[in-house]
């Protein structure tokens, strides 16, 4: 009984990091029909940036590693995006096409940047111990995980819907096309957005080198989950997306422990399917305006 209540922060922090690479798929995924498999990758630039500040930081790198992440995790989608991505807006399988090999460039490059084999980012002291909570064990570690995905979705939730570039955001992802017309620079909003989910990624990558090494393969563990989530949720939804991870990180956990890792993918992809085979357009559909 013990061990199957140790699932449960387990099954929260897997959650939780689906969460947070999640958000950022959320937005270019959801708002722009953008299939960004590359975006695996922005996560394996968050956990080098821990890693690299590691020998200036010491045993805080991994705080001081999460502003630094998200901006340079944010600009690297930036410039993809100015660079490339605008260029085929509206064809979504040709985004993907490109993003993919973007991908394998960038696991190349951190390959002849950091070498092949995985380095590890040492947790600062305070995130080392662990509580007992009704039999259940939780590691500081995880709860700072979860901690912090709470504090990016409260975040990104007063930002759309307390700022005006957060409004402009959601009459972009409504209608594109009557936002325009309406004066909203859409290629401006579209800029940022990319850099806000690129950037979240990052700070998801600083989040995963608590839980294991770093390597040049890092975000594609963990990519195809994370769309999932997206899908499952509702494209552009946050609260779809929070209870879409919530609940496949859960599953997995349990499905993990009754079983094994691979057997529990199966699982979760398997229950993924059926569900949408029920609700094809995820737990929440996105309201939109239509000119009539």
């Amino acid at each position: 009984m013990e061990s199957l209540l140790n699932q449960v922060p387990i099954g929260l922090s897997i959650g939780a990091v689906l969460l947070l690479i999640a958000l950022g798929l959320t937005f270019t995924f959801g708002q722009m029909g953008v299939i960004n498999m590359a975006h695996g990758e922005f996560i394996m630039a968050g956990a080098y940036t821990a890693y690299m500040l590691q020998g200036w930081a010491g045993g805080q790198a991994v705080l001081v590693a999460l502003p630094v992440a998200f901006l340079i995790a944010g600009a690297l989608g930036w410039i993809l995006e100015r660079t490339a991505i605008r260029h085929f807006y509206g064809r979504p399988l040709d985004t993907l096409l490109l993003t993919w090999g973007v991908s394998l460039v960038l696991q190349q490059a951190a390959r002849d940047l950091f070498g092949a084999p995985n380095v590890q980012v040492d947790a600062p002291s305070w995130l080392t111990g662990r509580i007992e909570v009704a039999g259940a064990n939780l590691p500081y570690s995880r709860l700072f995980i979860l901690g912090l995905a709470i504090a990016c979705v409260v975040g990104i939730s007063v930002y759309m819907n307390r700022s005006r570039q957060g409004r402009r955001m959601r009459a972009v992802m409504q209608n594109r096309e009557l936002a325009a017309v309406s004066g909203v620079a859409t290629g401006r909003v579209d800029q940022f957005t990319f850099f806000l989910g690129s950037g979240l990624a990052g700070v998801a990558g600083v989040a995963l080198t608590l839980i294991g090494p770093v390597g040049p393969s890092l975000g594609t563990y963990y990519i195809v989950d994370a769309f999932l989530v997206v899908v499952a949720g509702g494209l552009g939804q946050l609260k779809g997306a929070v209870i879409a991870a919530l609940a496949l990180g859960m599953l997995n956990s349990f499905t993990e422990f009754w079983t094994d890792a691979s057997l529990a993918k199966v699982i979760v992809f398997a229950a993924i399917i059926a569900f949408l085979q029920f609700r094809p357009q995820g737990m929440f559909v996105l309201r939109s305006r239509a000119l009539t």
